[in-house]
């Protein structure tokens, strides 16, 4: 096996419905989930036994223990001698795939470099609700727990500011706290959108039903999408996933930049980043 390396894309839920609860206690979840080119890096060299290696800017306080993501998905893999390492660019437990992106690249490594078959989906779905979905890394619709994946149509060419307030919001205290289960649905059929401006448009409409919950349990998510909305063109702002990353949205990469930087200066605790959705 030679030294190699795979890219762990950043996961934003662009709308997310909670459309349902299934009698063992899963929501039922539609969502409309795009990559951003920001993500975390594994990469992986030949050496005795299964080892995992943390480095990057967010990798401080995070365990490289057996339960770690990366470790669990290289087991379902099957790997021995082989020696990962986890490049942390995305803060934890944010809202954006970050250890079940981690996990679905660790898959597509050792799948690439072993020639094994990738696991069935349930085995995937064991990882986590998110990691079908990162498997593929491209622009797709999530319907069920995370089992149903459909494509959809390119999507239109947008720049966006990530902002994480550095509060962690644990994902089942969001579910605990929504108001409603029971939600309508995504339109039946997803696109085509012939630019920017009708995609924005049309995905103004759309909803993140976990937003109020989690701004509920964390009011500094409203902060930050306040101020993502008041900067200069942004378009659109919202909660990605459970939160509390926050997104907002941007015709050009240059108004973006600009955005990232004006919210950086006013919130230096913040973690703030322009990028741009892949695909």
């Amino acid at each position: 096996m030679i030294c190699s390396t795979e890219p762990a894309p950043a996961k934003v839920n662009l709308c997310l419905h909670v459309t349902g609860q299934r009698s063992d206690g899963y929501h039922l979840l539609d969502s409309l989930v795009a990559f951003t080119d920001i993500g975390d890096k594994i990469s992986a060299r030949a050496l005795r036994g299964l080892s995992l290696s943390i480095t990057g800017p967010e990798g401080a306080g995070l365990s490289a223990g057996a339960d770690n993501l990366v470790l669990r998905a290289a087991r379902l893999m099957g790997a021995q001698d082989v020696a990962l390492t986890l490049d942390k660019h995305l803060p934890r437990a944010a809202g954006i795939g970050g250890g079940s992106s981690d996990a679905a690249a660790t898959l597509r490594l050792l799948a690439r470099l072993t020639g094994r078959p990738l696991p069935r989906n349930e085995d995937l779905l064991a990882l986590g609700a998110d990691v079908p979905v990162c498997l593929s890394a491209r622009a797709a619709r999530m319907r069920g727990i995370g089992e149903q994946i459909d494509p959809v149509p390119p999507l239109p060419p947008l720049a966006l500011v990530l902002v994480n307030p550095r509060v962690e919001v644990p994902t089942p205290q969001v579910f605990r706290a929504l108001a409603s289960r029971s939600n309508a649905p995504l339109p039946e059929t997803l696109g085509p959108w012939p630019d920017s401006r009708a995609f924005i448009d049309w995905l103004a409409e759309r909803r993140n039903d976990l937003e109020p919950a989690a701004c509920q349990l964390a009011p500094v998510i409203s902060t930050v999408l306040e101020g993502l909305q008041s900067t200069q063109d942004c378009a659109l702002a919202r909660m990605s996933g459970s939160g509390a990353t926050c997104f907002g949205l941007f015709e050009s990469q240059d108004a973006a930049r600009t955005a990232a930087r004006d919210l950086q200066q006013a919130h230096p605790e913040w973690w703030v980043v322009a990028t741009a959705l892949t695909g």
